[in-house]
């Protein structure tokens, strides 16, 4: 995972309604309600089968904190899909995301202005079209640059261009990113 795919993945575990179960059986029934049966769910931990059952049980209370990072990844990523979808749903169509950043963005531009990369702190907020071709790229599997390329595009037109009323030449890249963060 990228930069901008783990920005998406943090906003969606935001829109949660409800906190998901937070004991480890709690978490391991959650699970095997999903996946149906402990092989799956070992499999999907990457732990024995008979580790689960112990945890399921309560026989075992304490996994090593791998295993316990591996539980909480898996049922976060498990956790309420129709409000995720609903919200994504949502910014694809209506309300856009805001993307704040503190990354490198370099210029190609007209001559006698200035194209040195420079480290920006922006939050701006892109419309529905952007964060619909986002969504689409990352569900098919989109590497990061192509996401990057997105959100690259997203800023110069809104943020750079200002919508296209100026700076019609310029070419924004989105390079040496500190840090992202997303929501919608």
């Amino acid at each position: 995972m990228g930069d901008i795919d783990d920005a998406l993945e943090r906003a969606n575990r935001e829109t949660f309604t409800r906190e998901p179960p937070r004991g480890l059986k709690a978490r391991i029934n959650f699970l095997m309600g999903k996946l149906k049966t402990t092989r799956a769910v070992a499999s999907e931990l990457g732990i024995r089968q008979r580790s689960v059952e112990r945890y399921r049980t309560g026989e075992r209370k304490t996994p090593p904190t791998t295993v316990t990072d591996r539980i909480d990844a898996a049922v976060r990523a498990r956790w309420q899909p129709k409000v995720r979808g609903r919200r994504r749903k949502e910014a694809a169509s209506r309300t856009g995301i805001t993307v704040e950043t503190r990354a490198r963005f370099g210029y190609t531009a007209p001559i006698g202005t200035t194209d040195d990369g420079r480290m920006r702190r922006l939050t701006v907020h892109l419309p529905p079209a952007y964060a619909q071709r986002l969504f689409d790229a990352q569900q098919q599997g989109a590497p990061d640059p192509e996401l990057r390329a997105i959100v690259a595009e997203g800023l110069q037109d809104i943020y750079f261009k200002d919508g296209g009323t100026r700076a019609d030449q310029l070419e924004v890249e989105f390079t040496d990113i500190d840090y992202i963060d997303v929501s919608f």
